[in-house]
């Protein structure tokens, strides 16, 4: 390739002077080099790169996703966890709570209830409560619900909230949904008594609870009998609080053999809701516990 010399362009000899002063004289001359042209990336350059990019940005996306995902399950079988141990610690109070009433009924399952009657912790002076668990369909799903009456404190209140607990177990009116309290999903769950020294079904226990009550009864009656075929002021006197002693020794054995030994309720948890599989919670009456002790 030949460059043609500018002007300005001049070759210096060693010599000195300028060009055409000498041809003898070596000499070296300044020839401009011509510049390199910018190479830039091809199209198949391009796509594999965005590739690459593409296929960073969806593993860092999983990756996120990812950790949302377990921080969410994380937080929903906390939460669900709070929720059971709150539920448990109310399902331990109701019967820690128990009363036993003259005419009352201080725990009864009639296979779709377990209702209790049992003492106000908040306001001991306003009256009994009668509370009631259930299984039912609410909010879209089988719940474990509970229900709380208004305090009672006469006979017909407690048979009235009694009955409404029954009702409200089965078809509930909108009234009587405002004081239940929706506690987890549910998929199944039984309830067993323990008397006469093993668990059994607490509907199987009505027949021996009606023998007790019978059995007491006649036993005051007899007392009230031998009471009244004593002779004598003082002897009639001595042997009518003898029968009176033992007819009340009598309905207290009864009140006291109302409330089963033990109970034990057997959840059967709903899966996807944080929590699954079978719980099994005993509970023991402390009455009978410090009688034994």
């Amino acid at each position: 390739m030949e460059y043609s010399l500018r002007v300005s362009d001049r070759c210096v000899f060693k010599g000195g002077g300028t060009t055409g002063a000498s041809q003898r004289t070596k000499h070296r001359c300044r020839i401009p080099r011509p510049h390199a042209h910018a190479r830039g990336f091809t199209l198949v350059e391009l796509l594999v790169a965005l590739v690459a990019m593409a296929l960073m940005a969806l593993m860092g996306w999983r990756g996120l996703d990812s950790m949302m995902r377990s921080q969410q399950y994380t937080q929903a079988h906390t939460d669900a966890h709070a929720v059971m141990q709150t539920a448990l610690a109310q399902w331990s109070a109701d019967l820690d709570g128990l009363m036993a009433l003259d005419n009352t009924q201080a725990i009864a399952w009639d296979g779709q209830a377990l209702r209790m009657t049992r003492r106000n912790a908040v306001a001991p002076e306003a009256g009994a409560l009668v509370v009631a668990w259930t299984r039912r369909t609410s909010q879209g799903s089988d719940q474990w619900l509970r229900w709380q009456s208004p305090p009672v404190r006469t006979r017909n209140e407690w048979n009235d909230a009694w009955n409404q607990a029954g009702l409200w177990a089965r078809n509930p009116s909108a009234e009587q949904r405002t004081r239940e309290t929706a506690l987890f999903p549910l998929a199944n769950w039984s309830i067993y008594f323990f008397r006469d020294g093993a668990w059994s079904n607490p509907q199987s226990s009505d027949a021996s609870t009606s023998a007790a009550s019978d059995a007491a009864s006649a036993a005051a009656a007899a007392a009230a009998a031998a009471a009244a075929s004593t002779t004598g002021t003082t002897t009639d006197a001595t042997t009518t609080n003898t029968g009176t002693m033992a007819g009340t020794t009598a309905a207290s054995g009864t009140a006291a053999n109302a409330i089963p030994d033990g109970v034990r309720i057997v959840l059967e948890l709903a899966p996807g809701s944080g929590l699954s599989g079978r719980l099994i919670r005993d509970w023991v009456n402390p009455l009978r516990q410090n009688m034994r002790s």
